[in-house]
């Protein structure tokens, strides 16, 4: 197989923390919702909110905020008082405003392999806010190229890979989502390696393709470069 020019990474969950804060406000929105529902599956009304509002309002924290708004509003019949919704709105840009934290071995695997690689970023969510997470995390600088797209599909990577790579078949994906991550980068052609997050979006749940020689899983990104090397191996 060709030899490996870029890697390209996911950013939510596989460089920093973001997942954590949705979980957090979630339990808040329960709480604040407790005095006026007992809806015994408040969080699964919330996740089909969410999931069936991304055709509009695309991934990212706003179309969440918006959904828990429309949440609220359906489980207790519009009788929510309005300064739990003004409360759930401050929630949500809470969200906008929370501290990046770098994931373990992150600053030390990007120093090491952007000398030897073309290293870029794909993510998918509110450009204002993914541009927020990226400046806070001081991860720019080792980039070459940045896409804030509104979602990741096969279509997605061809056209990522042929602007900004010597083409799918040199290239790496890396990322925690397997339906958004993984299998379509390894569709577009690449090769891609699976970095599980404690907390994934169960929206981001699939099968994993382990009978796929493009495919390999490292439990964190310490061990990112035993996968380069077995991919280096099928030469």
């Amino acid at each position: 197989m060709p030899r490996i020019t870029t890697i390209a990474f996911d950013a939510d969950d596989t460089l920093w923390q973001n997942e954590q804060f949705i979980r957090l406000t979630e339990q808040r929105f329960a709480d604040l919702l407790a005095p006026y529902t007992d809806t015994p599956d408040l969080n699964d009304r919330l996740v089909a909110a969410v999931t069936r509002n991304l055709q509009f309002y695309g991934f990212g924290m706003k179309g969440f905020t918006l959904s828990m708004v429309e949440t609220a509003l359906e489980v207790t019949a519009h009788r929510v008082p309005g300064t739990i919704i003004a409360e759930i709105l401050a929630s949500g840009r809470e969200l906008l405003s929370y501290p990046i934290e770098t994931l373990p071995y992150v600053d030390q695997t990007l120093d090491h392999l952007q000398s030897r690689y073309r290293l870029i970023l794909v993510t998918k969510g509110d450009i204002f806010d993914q541009e927020r997470k990226l400046a806070a995390s001081g991860l720019a600088e080792y980039f070459s190229a940045i896409e804030i797209v509104t979602d990741k599909t096969v279509a997605t990577y061809e056209r990522i890979f042929a602007q900004h790579t010597d083409g799918a078949a040199h290239t790496v994906m890396v990322g925690n989502s397997l339906r958004s991550d993984i299998l379509p980068a390894l569709g577009a052609g690449a090769f891609a390696v699976y970095v599980p997050h404690d907390l994934t979006w169960s929206y981001e749940h699939a099968e994993e393709p382990t009978n796929d020689p493009r495919y390999r899983r490292v439990e964190h990104l310490g061990h990112f470069e035993t996968a380069l090397a077995e991919f280096a191996a099928l030469d």
